[in-house]
């Protein structure tokens, strides 16, 4: 019986219907296998997502400091740049507002 199922003809366009144990366990099997790599594969696109939004709101957020800080009517401003922070000329401290 398995030998006659394997030996069904299907044409292009119409629909084949094929019927045996063997070959739907594993389509079966494959298709669990295919979505199981599947909702792997998105949670760590998700990840790398989440990550690339983080850095670049980071990134966002030091470019609008820089800006307000450089806009600054505080004469003692400045931008330092190596730690991404407005400070103040005489004191090196932050600024709260610039």
């Amino acid at each position: 019986m398995g030998a006659q199922a394997a030996s069904v003809n299907c044409t292009a366009g119409s629909t084949c219907v094929t019927s045996g144990n063997v070959d739907s366990v594993l389509t079966k099997e494959q298709a669990r296998q295919e979505k199981e790599q599947w909702d792997q594969t998105r949670q760590l696109r998700t990840k790398v997502n989440s990550r690339t939004e983080k850095e670049f709101d980071k990134i966002d957020a030091a470019f609008d400091a820089k800006d307000a800080c450089e806009k600054s009517l505080n004469l003692n401003a400045y931008w330092e740049p190596s730690t991404q922070r407005c400070l103040d000329v005489n004191t090196g401290r932050p600024l709260a507002r610039p």
